[in-house]
């Protein structure tokens, strides 16, 4: 199958950016849109950005619209989510996910483990 790995996460300062970057294993050439997700402490996992899978056309959570870019390399098999200006509402574990070839009715069937940003002041 396919197999999914965020990095890039950690402590970062408000104001700053941050690249995060999903990097893809296994059978790649499944892999259709792909999204990041992510979950602050406390709070239901939520939507953050989406992307085709030739990185044609892209969706974003209206409140992070201007802030955040998502882009994928399907050359390197990887997925990035540019962050800027980022502040305390931004903390969260980050979720790389994937819609392969498998996917039934889930929009994504495929999730990593999560990278935790931490956004201080």
């Amino acid at each position: 199958q396919v197999q999914l790995v965020e990095s890039g996460g950690g402590f970062v300062q408000a104001g700053t950016s941050r690249r995060l970057t999903c990097t893809a294993s296994g059978r790649t050439f499944t892999i259709q849109n792909m999204a990041w997700f992510r979950q602050a402490p406390g709070k239901e996992r939520e939507f953050v950005a989406t992307i085709t899978r030739t990185g044609g056309d892209t969706a974003y959570l209206d409140s992070l619209k201007g802030r955040f870019t998502i882009s994928r390399d399907n050359a390197r098999n990887e997925m990035y989510l540019q962050m800027t200006r980022l502040n305390a509402e931004d903390t969260a574990v980050y979720y790389c996910a994937a819609r392969t070839a498998f996917a039934t009715r889930e929009p994504y069937d495929t999730w990593g483990q999560g990278t935790q940003v931490t956004v201080s002041s």
